[in-house]
Parts: C-alpha cells; sequence; structure tokens
C-alpha cells in the first residue's frame, strides 16, 4: 500500500506553454530529494485537462523513467469518456507505473450506477491497481460513499483520493472500508485529521512547495504523534489555503516560479496568477517557512 505524502505533481512548462522537460526532471528530483512518498503524474493539478493524449503519456513515461523505482508513481489517467479512461490507464500501465488515480467523469454527470459501470469497466479493462478520485467541486459530480464501498468489492480498486473536505463523510468512509482499501485525503487543510482517524496519506498540491514538511506531518500522522503533526499542519495552513486564490494549479506554478523551481508557463484557459495576488502567495511561502 502507498502510504505518506503523495505529490500531486505540476507539469512545468515555457512561456509558450510548451512542456519544459528539463523543468520536470527537475521538479521530480526535488521531490526525490525532500522525502516526497510517491508522485502523481498529470492529475488535475498536472493539467491533464489541457494535454493532449500523446502529452499525458510522455509526461507519464518521463516521470517513471526519471523516479526510475525509487518511489512509487502513480498515473493520472481519469476521463469523462470511459473509452478514452481505458486508453489512458493501459498506456499508463505500459509505461510502469504503480498505480492510476481516476478522477470521476466531469460535466456529463453520470448516475450512482453509471459512476459504478464506469470503474468497473476500467478496472476490468486494465490489470493494475486503481485509486478512485472524488473532487465533486470540480467535476460537478459526487460519488457517494455507497458507490465508493460497492467499487471497493473489485480487487484491483484499492483505494480513493476523497477531496471533499468533508471530515465527517471521510471519517464514516474510513469506519465502513474493507481491510486494505486506501484512504486518501485529497483536501490539504484537513488531511492531518483524516490521517489521523485512519486515513493512509494525502494526494497533496502543497508539498510541491513543500515537500520536507509535507512528507514529516504525513509520517507524525500516521506514527499516532497527533500534537506534532498539527504544529506542523498549522505552521503550512497558509499554503493550503493561499495556494487556492485563483483555480489551482494556477496560484502554485506561481509559487515554484517564485523559489526558482520552474518557468512561469501555464496553459490556456489558465493564465499566470493575477498580479493582486502576488504577495499573498508571497507571504504564505514566508509564512509557512519552507525550505527551498
Amino acid at each position: 500500500m502507498i502510504t505518506g505524502s503523495i505529490v500531486a505533481l505540476v507539469t512545468p512548462m515555457k512561456d509558450s506553454g510548451e512542456i519544459d522537460w528539463v523543468g520536470l526532471d527537475k521538479v521530480v528530483d526535488f521531490h526525490l530529494e525532500n522525502g516526497t512518498d510517491s508522485i502523481v503524474a498529470v492529475g488535475t493539478t498536472g493539467e491533464s485537462a489541457t494535454l493532449n493524449c500523446e502529452e499525458h503519456c510522455a509526461v507519464i513515461k518521463r516521470v517513471v523513467k526519471r523516479v526510475n523505482g525509487r518511489i512509487p508513481v502513480i498515473a493520472g489517467t481519469g476521463a469523462n469518456s470511459t473509452a478514452e479512461a481505458i486508453q489512458l490507464t493501459r498506456e499508463a500501465k505500459g509505461a510502469g507505473v504503480d498505480a492510476c488515480l481516476l478522477v470521476t467523469p466531469y460535466y456529463n454527470k453520470p448516475t450512482q450506477e453509471g459512476l459504478y459501470q464506469h470503474y468497473k469497466a476500467i478496472a476490468e479493462a486494465v490489470d493494475i491497481a486503481q485509486i478512485l478520485y472524488n473532487v465533486p467541486g470540480r467535476t460537478a459530480c459526487d460519488m457517494l460513499t455507497s458507490t465508493v464501498l460497492r467499487l471497493a468489492e473489485i480487487p484491483n480498486i484499492v483505494g480513493i483520493k476523497e477531496a471533499t473536505g468533508d471530515l465527517e463523510r471521510a471519517k464514516d468512509l474510513i469506519k465502513k472500508a474493507p481491510e486494505g482499501f486506501a484512504i486518501y485525503s485529497g483536501d490539504d487543510p484537513t488531511a492531518i485529521e483524516m490521517i489521523i482517524a485512519g486515513g493512509q496519506g494525502n494526494i497533496s498540491v502543497t508539498a510541491n512547495v513543500a515537500p520536507a514538511e509535507m512528507a514529516e506531518m504525513c509520517k507524525l500522522g500516521l506514527q499516532g504523534k497527533a500534537d506534532e503533526a498539527r504544529a506542523l499542519q498549522t505552521r503550512l495552513m497558509p499554503l493550503h489555503t493561499k495556494l487556492f486564490v485563483e483555480a489551482n494549479p494556477i496560484p502554485v506554478k506561481w509559487a515554484m516560479y517564485e523559489m526558482g523551481l520552474m518557468d512561469l508557463g501555464i496553459r490556456l484557459p489558465l493564465t499566470v496568477l493575477s498580479d493582486e495576488f502576488h504577495s499573498v502567495v508571497r507571504q504564505a511561502l514566508v509564512d509557512s517557512n519552507v525550505s527551498k
């Protein structure tokens, strides 16, 4: 089971919007050097919605190659088309990833039965560990606990990224989930409380700029050192909140540029962080005292 701090990795780009392959290697190395437990390549934070299929698969392959087995790599392979999700998941398996992360189909608003059949079809089509991803604030699609529990009975559906931010709901899912089914937070502000309640880790935006701190926080939480974990969470809270002053990944990519980790590129329809928020994000980096 993959546990701990799992970064939802950004995809570095040049000012033109072209993928910066050297920059991608650099940020992967940054995580390897700073204790990140696992990497998600081309999730929502990796701008999966604006990468074409060829680019999507190429980024996954590049991350797998750079990591070279040192930590697990999870590929974002979700789509609002079941056939496309199957294709991406097959490609990711061929690239050598350890698991795939599949966001709920967005925009088309399937029923709960539609969600079940969607994930069941992908799991049956591709024999690789698969992690569900529920983030209704981004997708307009909410996968209910009852549906998650049905899907948890499928052997290669091994966990869920629960990003509603609803701790009571997460705790209920942790209580009801079968043994061996991993529940990851997808909401940085509430992540440590979910881990303390029995979750297995955090798939994080903040980890892009504070990998060492997030890895330590998750480690403390998993060890049951709640007070120490909460103290670190409090220190990082400015980042957890201010990295969402505009739509993710706009603020985190700007923060990484500010730290000298990558160029400023982002792909339309997303744009570079608005000038009015520069001081807000810069102050969050200062207040959280992240290492560079």
